[in-house]
């Protein structure tokens, strides 16, 4: 079984969810306000941790026309500074599910869009 930890990684915070593949249904966690890159890894790492995830799912903000954009890149430089997690990444199109979670009134913004995330993400790799 595997366990996902989702990150909406953001300028200023860093939406959270979890989730195990067996269900498809994420658990929104508290947002992490960002501080500098290696406390950021180190927060997300002692979550990692504490909620025994296996694998990490990260929101790439592709633009509208589906292309990277420059915050793309500093996503994905995130992504690579999470290599010495020891956890595979998976970089997944986030498009949308800030706007999705603002539209359904979550109290958290940021961990509501990760959940979307994340479950989008699954139900993509659930065999049809």
């Amino acid at each position: 079984m595997t366990r996902y930890l989702a990150l909406d990684v953001g300028d200023r915070r860093i939406g959270v969810a979890v989730a195990e593949d067996t269900f498809g249904i994420a658990r929104p966690l508290p947002t992490l306000r960002r501080h500098d890159l290696a406390a950021d890894v180190r927060a997300v790492g002692e979550i990692a941790d504490r909620e025994e995830a296996t694998r990490l799912v990260i929101g790439l903000p592709l633009t509208l026309r589906g292309e990277e954009g420059a915050q793309a890149q500093r996503t994905r430089r995130f992504a690579e500074a999470c290599a010495p997690l020891g956890l595979p990444v998976d970089l997944f199109d986030e498009r949308y599910t800030t706007a999705e979670a603002v539209r359904l009134g979550a109290p958290d913004v940021d961990a509501a869009a990760a959940a979307l995330l994340l479950e989008d993400f699954l139900r993509e790799r659930r065999p049809r």
